[in-house]
């Protein structure tokens, strides 16, 4: 097979990145053509992202691509971080920009939506992970606040809808990401009018579901002209970051895990239907959708956002992560444990001190070096995973003695050691750079190079090398665990 190429815009909370992948014989080479921050801005008392920069930065990759490196993609496509949307008005004018899902508009709104439609019942509907920033709590606190702007609304899009409207024109709303909405039944394979009812929203504001790998359209002629390029075709890849991960992991079989390592850790099981239960709900799973298909049974975890708000409250110290790290395996094992999903941590103004406070709260040693803290976070984060998966393994049909991790988080090698000894089970690290590319070979199926899910994940294990971490300290690890349980239940 001669070579393509195809670009991938993955956008996410902290950078956006264009990525060119080249398919050859079976193999990709990814070569990066721009990198831009992202970061949410902060207008008028509240979180919003400011997309039209985004935007042209996502411009400015494509003349880079097409002009500087005279490189010609078959397609193009974008993915991003979940839930977040903007509204537009008939003319096609977006509304406002979107807030960031850490704005503080959603407070008491999951409650509040509680008791008009009770979430047993929103979660037998919708199979999602209940959080307070979900796109359905975010319209309702619009609802709440008598916004103007849903009188004026016509289209609602997601965060990477918006981009391809805003490159092709075409107004879509594409499967895994409309899954993560809690507006969306898998049963029916479509909008839920009782939520939208509920919720006191015309649900004519939704768009047409796509799967992943549908053709949208044609870079317009006003973005050609712009970048000095060609109309190559804007595919809906799976344009939730976490899917176009999962699409990527180089595993085969059934008996695994996954945990995509970032800013967000999502752990989950891949599954050809939605599992939905009273113990999913217990454990607060979520069934959000894939390629093909198929649904990440999974759980959102904070991830490494505690390790990044503690290097940003650091900052004189201009630490690097590695610093951090190496720091970190300088401290005494297990001076404290935090639950890293604890809403203490979901935007503090000082992450090390929220991280105190709880330690102080739970009448813990309290860790007071940035070494402690940094070995805590990581520790916890490891436990956290375990928790997980105890709980990934009472829904699963098939066993799991496998986690594979894909992501950023890769590069941070104690925390992938951390967690095969807190799981006890070998933990495989699959590329870095996993969403852009699943988006990049999801674009090449759709165009037909490649012809299935099973093919692709066969391109990454041919053209990416694996790392093993073998479990190790199985009691230590084990008494540290039953400890972690034991905090959360006196925290809760």
């Amino acid at each position: 097979m001669a070579g393509k190429g195809y670009l991938a815009f993955d956008l996410g909370a902290e950078s956006g990145r264009a990525i060119f992948g080249l398919l050859q014989h079976n193999r990709i080479e990814l070569r990066e053509i721009h990198r831009f921050p992202t970061g949410m801005m902060p207008l008028q008392g509240h979180l919003q992202w400011n997309v039209y920069r985004f935007y042209e930065e996502m411009l400015t990759a494509l003349t880079r691509c097409f002009q500087e490196q005279a490189l010609h993609p078959e397609s193009v496509a974008v993915d991003t971080w979940g839930v977040d949307f903007a509204l537009f008005n008939r003319e096609g004018v977006m509304l406002g920009l979107p807030y960031c899902y850490r704005d503080s508009r959603t407070e008491g709104m999951m409650e509040a939506f509680f008791r008009e439609m009770p979430k047993e019942q929103l979660y037998q509907k919708t199979g999602i992970q209940f959080m307070p920033f979900n796109s359905v709590f975010q319209l309702y606190s619009m609802v709440k606040a008598k916004s103007p702007v849903l009188e004026q609304a016509d289209a609602l899009l997601f965060m990477p809808d918006i981009f391809n409207f805003l490159l092709s024109g075409v107004r879509s709303s594409e499967f895994s990401f409309a899954t993560t909405s809690q507006l969306y039944n898998p049963f029916t394979d479509n909008w839920d009018a009782s939520i939208f009812a509920k919720l006191g929203v015309n649900m004519n504001i939704m768009q047409k579901i796509v799967q992943p790998g549908t053709m949208l359209g044609n870079l317009s002629q006003q973005v050609v002209r712009k970048i000095h390029g060609k109309p190559v075709p804007v595919v809906s890849v799976a344009s939730h970051d976490t899917a176009s991960a999962i699409a990527a992991i180089p595993a085969e079989g059934e008996q695994w895990a996954y945990i995509s390592s970032g800013t967000w850790s999502l752990m989950g099981i891949e599954s050809k239907k939605p599992l939905i239960s009273d113990k999913s709900l217990e454990f607060n799973i979520t069934n959000e959708g894939g390629v093909g298909r198929t649904f990440r049974v999974l759980k959102n975890i904070m991830g490494l956002w505690l390790f990044q708000q503690c290097r940003a409250a650091w900052q004189d110290k201009q630490y690097s992560y590695a610093d951090m790290v190496g720091m970190a395996l300088t401290a005494r094992p297990f001076t404290a444990i935090v639950d890293p999903d604890d809403l203490a941590f979901m935007n503090p103004p000082d992450m090390p001190a929220a991280i105190m406070e709880y330690c102080r709260s739970t009448g813990q040693a309290v860790p007071q070096s940035h070494a402690e803290i940094s070995r805590t976070v990581l520790e916890s984060l490891a436990l956290k995973y375990r928790q997980t998966l105890d709980q990934l393994r009472a829904l699963s049909p098939s066993p799991i003695d496998t986690i594979y991790i894909i992501g950023g988080g890769v590069q941070n090698e104690t925390l992938c050691q951390f967690t095969a000894n807190a799981c006890q089970v070998p933990v495989i690290t699959g590329p870095a750079e996993g969403t852009a590319l699943g988006n990049i070979l999801v674009q090449a199926m759709a165009q037909g190079d490649l012809h299935s899910h099973s093919e692709i994940r066969e391109v990454v294990r041919l053209s990416f090398p694996s790392k093993i971490f073998l479990p190790q300290e199985k009691e230590v690890w084990e008494n540290a665990f039953h400890h972690f349980q034991n905090i959360i239940l006196k925290k809760h």
